[in-house]
């Protein structure tokens, strides 16, 4: 949701440019727009607050919706009084513009799983960072140098906007191919990659100082020029390295990243409420990272440097054996559940991608009914997308109060009989504790601590995102429930 609001903003966001520079009176219309900012940048804060929790979630969408739709209003009504000379030309334009967006985005809010979500939201994310790179060059053009303090502090802003873009523009488009499989999703590593990073970071620094010192439109374009092209390759460099099993994370910082280059075209248009939704997006983004690193044991600057996830990933790549697997049937767990009292019910991806969270809601009621204590564990980084698992159940119509986090749940599951794995891998891997692992030190739920544990899981042969071996399914008090987890679990709720 953070996400829209620069996304959306920044395309309308040319309004203080089209104001007349020619007069300075404070008018109606600039008291208008000030008056709408505010109400809106207040809307997208209560929207902020509504989204930290499942059961105000609905109304902090709302709250987004409605402020992106009066900054919206305010900005085309600012637009068009202060191009009077051409108002039909300047309305049949945001009309066009807006149904062009419009159409774009109907077709794919009808199209997109929910499972594609990830790599969505990830394109969505390359908008935002091109846009601030189109803003700038506009931005550069429009404005030709000039001999003041102004314009240098101008320069640094709009190479500060065109750096943060270009970095989120392909950084982006490189975890949107991963995410969709299109390329892997292992790390691409180059030698001395930190000190490339580095070293394009500093040189990138310098070269945004060099536009700063320029006096003239020829002067300036050869170091912009450069920068982006720079940019641009650090920002890919830095995802490509990225191990696959580190990407909700990479989705979650590419929203910091977006906000931050929203923020920064914001100082280059002048726009205040760009500036202020820009570092919500910014600064929520990179506490959701941070939030998610502690999650998943990694470094939040190694994050920001785009090393996170790689390390490991190359620690150990040999498979172990742990022995055979035991293979059960939905009847055969159907009975379990039926002499069990206390069930846990851990998704993942696996879920969202056989779309069982409908199935697994209707399991949860009859099991309810019949006087079962069922409750969800749910880790920060299940699926492939923060807060993925917790849409999927909500959407399900799932209870709030027995959606658990993994904190409030994992000193529960050596109390629990049965433990129901449904298309988690990687979240549940006891080879977080094995040093070496690829995964090692990650923090996971602990259900093999459980009784009995029913995995669902396609085959045997498909490893986690992260491309691990999982020794929970040889352990004895393990067994495995192969094949479609929708008809796995419809089945058991036809036996119940």
């Amino acid at each position: 949701m953070t996400a829209l609001f620069s996304n959306t903003l920044l395309g309308a966001a040319v309004a203080p440019m089209a104001v007349s520079a020619e007069s300075t009176d404070y008018t109606w219309i600039t008291r208008f727009q000030s008056l709408a900012y505010i109400v809106a940048a207040l809307l997208f804060i209560l929207a902020l607050a509504g989204l930290s929790k499942q059961e105000s979630a609905q109304r902090g969408n709302n709250l987004g919706i409605f402020g992106m739709a009066f900054a919206l209003v305010a900005t085309i009504w600012v637009v068009i009084d202060g191009d009077k000379d051409n108002t039909a030309l300047t309305v049949g334009l945001i009309a066009g513009a807006i149904a062009i967006g419009a159409l774009i985005g109907v077709m794919l809010a009808r199209k997109v799983e929910m499972t594609q979500m990830p790599e969505l939201i990830a394109m969505l994310h390359s908008f935002v960072g091109l846009a601030a790179v189109l803003v700038g060059y506009n931005s550069f053009i429009e404005q030709p140098g000039a001999n003041s303090v102004e314009n240098a502090f101008h320069m640094g802003e709009l190479g500060l906007a065109v750096f943060i873009g270009a970095v989120t523009f392909t950084g982006s488009i490189v975890a949107y191919l991963k995410l969709s499989a299109k390329i892997s999703g292992r790390p691409v590593t180059l030698p001395g990659r930190n000190f490339l990073n580095l070293a394009a970071i500093v040189v990138s620094i310098g070269l945004i100082i060099w536009m700063a010192h320029t006096r003239s439109l020829a002067a300036g374009l050869l170091p912009l020029v450069i920068l982006t092209v720079i940019s641009l390759l650090l920002g890919a460099h830095l995802v490509l390295a990225i191990g696959g099993g580190d990407m909700p994370v990479v989705v979650s910082m590419l929203n910091s990243y977006s906000g931050w280059a929203a923020a920064m075209a914001g100082f280059t248009l002048g726009n205040d409420l760009l500036i202020i939704t820009g570092a919500l997006v910014g600064s929520s983004g990179a506490y959701l990272s941070y939030i998610m690193c502690q999650a998943m044991n990694r470094s939040f600057i190694s994050v920001i440097l785009g090393g996170f996830g790689s390390d490991g990933a190359g620690a150990s790549t040999e498979q172990k054996d742990y022995g055979e697997h035991r293979e059960t049937t939905a009847a055969d767990v159907a009975n379990l559940l039926k002499e069990s009292q206390s069930i846990i019910i851990t998704p993942g991806y696996g879920m969202a991608v056989a779309q069982a969270q409908y199935p697994v809601a209707e399991l949860t009621r009859k099991l309810r009914d019949m006087g079962k204590d069922v409750r969800f564990g749910i880790h920060p980084v299940a699926g492939r997308l923060p807060g993925h698992m917790n849409v999927l159940l909500a959407e399900a119509k799932v209870p709030y109060d027995i959606v658990m986090e993994m904190d409030e749940i994992n000193e529960d599951f050596a109390d629990t009989d049965v433990v129901l794995v449904i298309g988690a891998n990687d979240t549940v891997n006891p080879a977080a504790q094995e040093p070496g692992s690829p995964i090692a030190g990650m923090p996971v739920l602990h259900v093999w601590e459980a009784r009995n544990v029913i995995v669902f899981k396609r085959s045997m042969g498909n490893a986690g995102y992260a491309g691990v071996q999982n020794p929970l399914f040889f352990r004895e008090n393990t067994q495995m429930l192969l094949g479609d987890a929708k008809k796995s679990v419809e089945e058991i709720v036809s036996d119940l």
